[in-house]
């Protein structure tokens, strides 16, 4: 059974901080050869859910929830990682789940906004997610706006 964690900024520990921030530079910067500025200050007012292998401590899945009126009108979530050693696992659908499930008890029909990497169009749109943008380049990777309302 997967244990996700979810906390507000301020609730982090130093050392969560630290291995959710190691962990984005390891996909996002590293894997895709993306550099770009992951530190957006959008992290102190979001909620961050990951869940972490027993033994080692290190993130497998983890995302970022972040509050209305701050990136856009509703909340969003992003950073949507599973790390290459938990690819293959159904965490990324957990994860997804897991956060859809949190904002159904935290904000309760609320619309939820997203940047999707195009290729996972079809992945986000399982979830009700439908595409509101054209595809637009963000960091030399094709994109588009999706929102899931209720």
């Amino acid at each position: 059974m997967i244990e996700w964690q979810v906390k507000r900024f301020e609730q982090l520990k130093t050392t969560e901080l630290y291995e959710i921030l190691r962990v984005r530079q390891e996909v996002f910067v590293v894997e895709q050869n993306c550099p770009y500025q992951d530190v957006d200050s959008l992290d102190n007012v979001s909620w961050h859910l990951y869940t972490s292998d027993e033994k080692t401590d290190k993130i497998l899945a983890y995302l970022r929830i972040t509050y209305a009126g701050c990136k856009y009108d509703e909340i969003s979530i992003g950073r949507v990682l599973t790390t290459k050693a938990a690819r293959g696992m159904g965490l990324g659908k957990a994860l997804i789940q897991g956060a859809l499930e949190f904002l159904d008890k935290e904000a309760a029909k609320s619309p939820i906004r997203i940047s999707a990497q195009l290729y996972l169009q079809t992945f986000y749109e399982d979830f009700g997610f439908e595409v509101v943008s054209e595809v637009y380049d963000e960091d030399d990777i094709p994109h588009i706006e999706m929102l899931r309302s209720l």
